[in-house]
């Protein structure tokens, strides 16, 4: 009984308190956007407790990086515990989550443990949690609840002696021996603790047993105690665990038992030393609880640090990494992408396309950008201007201090501001001249140097990078990129604007050329067999090049033009919709399983199943702003192109520079001589010249 005389005293339990560190919240935030995505069934974690902590903390149940991973190992001297995690998508779902019956289900596994005999083999599975989170992986605000299970003694649980050190009840001889036992019994066991265990006295002697050992071990002692594994650090009250615990023992052996001493066993180093003397030992008066349905009642939800029943949050947005945070943002909005709109998107191969933006105008600018949102990380840019006054209204990348001294050189500009945008992506700007037919190399060592080197450079970026943007003023300017892709059997995206007219396409890659090592993939020997039609479905081997359509080969577009003549006046929302498009049809190609090779689609195919998860997979897209329309043509390769062609690509690859030298210091006529174009003129004109000949006679 109580000193005094008095009514025994009713016994008080120290609540758990969590405590998660930041790896746990950095590693739920990758499962969320990994695995998880829109999934809130419950998932498997595991924690653990500590019965060594010095007084005044409170009783820890921790969660770390590897909680979710019930397999992991339990840290040295630590009591696991399992536990559930409920994670929803919306802060709303949080909020109304029935939080009564989350309790009530965990409570139910506990009591059928006790009921069944499962908790007597297995002691952890009387020691449980339930975690209820919302991330908000955007700002990287947590709020969690937790919420660990006890079940109730219908009459609460009386406590008929103030608790007692065990170095008081206990000898020093039976203190050590009790220790050596333990970790004996902990050894045979393969645990690092013991969550209770039952302890025996005969004399300086003391065994220890698992508790399902109790109908063999405890009538043969003198005297006899219940230890629990216990993280409290108060010294007259026990930890949580002990709360279930009982109700094992009341269920069990409550009937034959008046009274129980239990032992709060509490594991403390200090100062180097180990010492269990500080743990406590209680009396308490023994009930018994029969077979209840449905169970006891149950409590258990966390306090917040206020003390009042609500969840808490943790914002971790000043303590991580800014560039994580902006490259996991940028990941979220495109998974979310995927989780929601289309499950089969395949974000990897567009975020690890190597992509080289020739050109960084308008057009380059607004590519860049939406590669960007696409999650692109690799972007390289090549021009040669300066960004002049008039870009920043039209060109996104720049502001007018790019103006100022002369202008910073475009591509260095634009790839500067790249990383500024977003840290995490590789963005490099080269200030390289494009040589180009009609636009004569001169005849100085130096000139021809120039050209060589400048040549060899475009070939090396063109050699390095997956996909090619052909986003230049002049038509001249694609030309070189046009055959060096296709040689080295790059995908080339081609956008081009007119005053109110833009045409966004893809290059057809070449099947018999195919590269073994060829990122995009190909088709192979299916492809180079494939037929088509010349309205629909023509295979990605056969399509045409920008050059295709055309009869006469580039020259200087330049010369001898008005200033409105030199430049590309444009509608100012052309450039964005275009730039928009030929990233789009970028993606859509890289969704597609054949990649550069799928056949294209046209307009007629809008009402047919797509062939990708976005939908159609056009060779080119021309738009008119005035009517806001677009066509989707598709276009054969040409056999006397002056860019694709056979004849064009055996050359360069024979001669290299020396055959590229001729195309650009010559007239338009050395192609047009070399691809068969000229005889086509003059067998047309004599055809139209026969035909009017007919006419008159008639």
């Amino acid at each position: 009984m109580a000193s005094g005389g008095g009514a025994p005293a009713p016994l008080q339990f120290c609540p758990f308190s969590s405590a998660l560190d930041s790896g746990f919240w950095h590693t739920l935030s990758q499962k969320k956007v990994n695995e998880y995505k829109l999934d809130e069934a419950a998932k498997e974690l595991k924690g653990f407790f500590y019965n060594g902590d010095p007084p005044g903390l409170p009783a820890r149940m921790m969660l770390e990086f590897n909680s979710f991973d019930p397999q992991a190992p339990t840290p040295a001297r630590n009591c696991p515990i399992a536990g559930s995690l409920h994670n929803t998508n919306t802060l709303g779902a949080f909020k109304t989550c029935d939080k009564k019956a989350l309790l009530d289900q965990a409570a139910q596994k506990i009591w059928e443990a006790v009921t069944s005999g499962a908790a007597l083999q297995d002691p952890t599975l009387l020691n449980q949690f339930v975690l209820l989170t919302f991330a908000d992986l955007k700002k990287y605000h947590f709020y969690y609840w937790f919420a660990f299970p006890a079940l109730c003694f219908p009459d609460g649980i009386a406590l008929l002696e103030p608790s007692l050190p065990l170095g008081e009840r206990c000898s020093t001889a039976q203190v050590q021996a009790l220790l050596t036992s333990y970790d004996g019994l902990c050894a045979k066991e393969s645990v690092t603790a013991l969550p209770c265990f039952l302890v025996g006295f005969s004399g300086d002697d003391v065994g220890v047993a698992p508790l399902r050992d109790w109908d063999t071990f405890w009538p043969r002692q003198d005297k006899a105690m219940v230890a629990v594994y216990d993280p409290c650090t108060l010294q007259q009250h026990p930890g949580w665990p002990l709360r279930n615990l009982l109700i094992l023992l009341a269920h069990n052996w409550g009937p034959s038992l008046e009274s129980l001493e239990v032992l709060c066993f509490r594991d403390r180093i200090t100062q180097g030393v180990r010492d269990i003397t500080h743990s406590i030992v209680l009396t308490i008066k023994m009930t018994s609880i029969a077979d209840i349905p449905g169970g006891p009642k149950c409590v258990g939800w966390e306090k917040n640090q206020k003390g009042v029943l609500a969840p808490r949050m943790v914002n971790l947005s000043d303590s991580m990494d800014p560039k994580r945070l902006a490259e996991s943002s940028v990941d979220l909005n495109l998974k979310l992408m995927r989780w929601r709109l289309v499950p089969s998107l395949d974000l990897e191969a567009v975020s690890t396309a190597r992509c080289l933006l020739l050109g960084a105008g308008t057009l380059g600018c607004n590519v860049a950008r939406t590669l960007l949102g696409w999650g692109v990380r690799h972007i390289t840019f090549v021009d040669n201007a300066r960004v002049s006054y008039s870009n920043p209204v039209r060109q996104t990348l720049y502001e007018f201090e790019d103006c100022l001294g002369g202008g910073k050189p475009k591509a260095q500009a634009a790839a500067e501001r790249l990383r500024r945008i977003f840290p995490g992506v590789v963005s490099e700007g080269l200030s390289l001249s494009i040589p180009m037919p009609g636009h004569a190399v001169g005849s100085s060592p130096e000139a021809e140097e120039q050209a060589r080197r400048d040549t060899a450079v475009l070939e090396r970026l063109v050699s390095e990078h997956d996909i090619v943007f052909l986003l230049m003023d002049t038509r001249e300017s694609r030309w070189l990129p046009t055959v060096l892709a296709a040689s080295k059997h790059k995908l080339v995206i081609n956008a081009a604007l007119g005053f109110d007219t833009f045409v966004v396409m893809r290059h057809g890659l070449k099947a018999a050329r195919e590269d073994p090592g060829d990122t995009l993939g190909s088709l192979g020997a299916a492809a180079a067999a494939a037929t088509s039609s010349l309205f629909s479905d023509i295979p990605g081997h056969r399509l045409g090049c920008y050059f295709c359509n055309d009869v006469v080969a580039p020259g200087d577009s330049t010369r001898d033009r008005t200033l409105d003549q030199q430049c590309t006046v444009s509608r100012p929302g052309l450039a964005m919709m275009a730039g928009a498009l030929a990233v789009e049809l970028m993606v859509s190609v890289l969704q597609h399983p054949e990649r550069g090779y799928a056949s294209a689609s046209v307009g007629d195919d809008r009402m047919n199943e797509p062939p990708t998860p976005l939908g159609l997979i056009p060779h080119q897209i021309r738009g008119f702003l005035s009517r806001f329309d677009h066509v989707l043509p598709a276009s054969l390769a040409f056999d006397k192109c002056t860019a694709c062609s056979a004849t064009v690509l055996e050359h360069y690859e024979r001669e290299g520079f020396a055959f590229l030298r001729q195309v650009f210091d010559s007239s338009h006529s050395f192609l047009e001589d070399l691809t068969g174009l000229t005889q086509l003129h003059q067998e047309t004109q004599a055809a139209e010249i026969w035909d009017i000949s007919d006419d008159e006679s008639i």
